[in-house]
C-alpha cells in the first residue's frame, strides 16, 4: 500500500519542518462539554486559528514553497470558492509569487473581496467548481501558470497532514480521528500521518448528507447530490483521483451528517467552546452528535477545519436551536380585543417566569371574532418542560384560547 500513496509519513515530516515558524502549530485541546454531550471524550484541533481561519493555509504553503525560480516569477492558478482561495492568495503574498484565483460566478462577494485582500487576481467563472478548474487549467495552457489543486496534489496532501502529526502529539492515545471531506486531501493526510504513527488508531470521514460523493466513489452507488448546504466547504461532487484510494485503503467509515446534524454542531461549538465553526468545519462533531453510538466511551479527536462562517449565519443558527430545544417559544392566543387584556397576559408571563421578546396583534383574520384579536407572543423559557408549562397555564388563563406556532405562523 504504502507504494501507491500520494504521500508518506517522511513526506508529513518534512512538510511539518516547512511548516515551522510559517503557519501556527494549532493546539488539540480536551473539551468536557462536548464530551458530556456526546458520550466520548472530545479532544478538538483548532485549525480555525490560522491566519485564513482553516488547515487550508498548510497545504497551500507547502506547495507553494515547493516551487523553483521559474514557476515562482510565472505565478499559480488555483480554483476555489472560499478557504483554499484564501490560503493561496495569503502564502502566495507572502512569498512574493504572483497568483490568480477562479471562483464560481455566484461566489459571495464577501468571500471575493477576502481573497482580493491578500492580492490575489479573482476571476469568476462558471456556475460549479467543475466549471472554474476548466477556466484554470486554461490558465495553465496559455500562461504557464502552476495549478495549486485544492486536493488532488502530493504536496498540499503532505501540508494538510500535519494536522495529525500535531494532534497524536498532543494526544498521543486518540482512539478516534474524525475528519471532513470534501476532495478528501485532509483526510489522506491525516490518515496517512496518524496511521504511520500509530496503526490502531481508527480514521472515520464525514461528508455532507447532501453531497456524499466519497460515499458514492467508494461504493458505487449514485446517491444524488446537490442542493444548499450549511458545509459548502465540503460540497463537491468530485472527489480527487489520488485521494479516493487512500480513503479506501486507510479510513474504517464514512458517515454522512444532515443539516439539522450541522447546525447543531456548529452551535454546540459555539456555545460550549465559544469557537466558531463553519459548517464544514463542524462536520466532525456532527457526525458525533448523530452516531453516538459509534463513538461512545472513546477517546476522539475531531478537526475543527475552518471558522469562516457568516456572522448572519450563525445568529441564524443559534436562534433556531434555541428554537428546538424550546428555549424560544411561540404562542398565539385568541383574545377580547378590550383594553388591559394584553396587560393582564403580559403579568402572567412574567409570573411564569416566561420572558417576552416580541409581540404581534393581528385584527383582520376571518378565523377571529370580529371583535376578538389574534395576539401572538414570542417568550423565552428555560427549556422545553418550561414552555410546556407555559402553554398549559396560558390555556386556563381566562378562559383564553392558546396554542404554540412554528416560525411561520403554523400551528405545531
Amino acid at each position: 500500500m504504502s507504494t501507491r500513496l500520494p504521500a508518506t509519513l517522511a513526506d508529513i515530516r518534512a512538510a511539518a519542518e516547512t511548516l515551522k515558524g510559517q503557519v501556527l502549530r494549532t493546539p488539540t485541546l480536551p473539551a468536557p462539554k462536548l464530551s458530556i454531550l456526546t458520550g466520548a471524550e472530545v479532544w478538538v484541533k483548532y485549525e480555525n486559528m490560522q491566519v485564513t481561519n482553516s488547515f487550508k493555509d498548510r497545504g497551500a504553503f507547502v506547495k507553494l514553497s515547493s516551487l523553483d525560480a521559474a514557476a515562482r516569477k510565472t505565478g499559480v492558478v488555483t480554483m476555489s470558492a472560499g478557504n483554499h482561495a484564501q490560503a493561496v492568495a495569503y502564502h502566495a503574498q507572502r512569498l512574493d509569487i504572483p497568483a490568480k484565483i477562479v471562483m464560481p460566478e455566484q461566489t459571495p462577494q464577501v468571500k471575493v473581496r477576502a481573497t482580493e485582500r491578500f492580492g490575489a487576481s479573482v476571476v469568476l467563472d462558471g456556475e460549479t467548481l467543475a466549471e472554474s478548474q476548466i477556466r484554470a487549467e486554461q490558465f495553465v495552457r496559455e500562461e504557464g501558470l502552476t495549478l495549486v489543486h485544492p486536493y488532488d496534489d502530493p504536496a498540499i496532501i503532505a501540508g494538510q497532514g500535519t494536522v495529525a502529526l500535531e494532534m497524536l502529539e498532543d494526544a498521543p492515545d486518540l482512539d478516534i480521528i474524525v475528519v471532513p471531506i470534501g476532495g478528501g486531501g485532509l483526510i489522506s493526510g491525516i490518515a496517512i500521518g496518524a496511521k504511520g504513527l500509530n496503526s490502531g488508531i481508527e480514521i472515520i470521514g464525514v461528508e455532507s448528507s447532501l453531497y456524499p460523493s466519497m460515499i458514492n466513489a467508494m461504493t458505487g452507488k449514485p446517491r444524488p447530490k446537490g442542493g444548499p448546504t450549511l458545509a459548502e466547504g465540503i460540497a463537491v461532487k468530485n472527489v480527487g483521483t489520488l485521494t479516493l484510494p487512500v480513503v479506501r485503503g486507510l479510513v474504517s467509515e464514512v458517515l454522512l451528517a444532515s443539516e439539522s446534524d450541522l447546525e447543531r454542531a456548529v452551535n454546540a461549538f459555539a456555545s460550549y467552546q465559544k469557537a466558531m465553526a463553519e459548517g464544514a468545519g463542524a462536520a466532525g462533531l456532527a457526525a458525533m452528535l448523530a452516531y453516538p453510538d459509534r463513538f461512545r466511551n472513546k477517546k476522539v479527536g475531531i478537526v475543527l477545519c475552518g471558522g469562516n462562517i457568516d456572522p448572519r449565519i450563525m445568529a441564524s443558527i443559534m436562534v433556531r436551536e434555541l428554537e428546538r430545544e424550546s428555549r424560544i417559544a411561540r404562542f398565539r392566543l385568541t383574545i377580547n380585543d378590550q383594553p388591559g387584556v394584553l396587560g393582564r397576559v403580559a403579568t402572567r408571563l412574567g409570573e411564569l417566569g416566561a420572558n417576552i421578546l416580541e409581540v404581534s396583534h393581528g385584527r383582520l383574520y376571518l378565523d377571529i371574532p370580529a371583535k376578538g384579536a389574534s395576539l401572538d407572543i414570542t417568550v423565552e423559557t428555560r427549556d422545553r418542560a418550561h414552555a410546556d408549562l407555559v402553554l398549559q397555564e396560558l390555556n386556563s388563563f381566562e378562559g383564553i384560547p392558546c396554542q404554540r406556532i412554528n416560525a411561520a405562523g403554523m400551528p405545531i
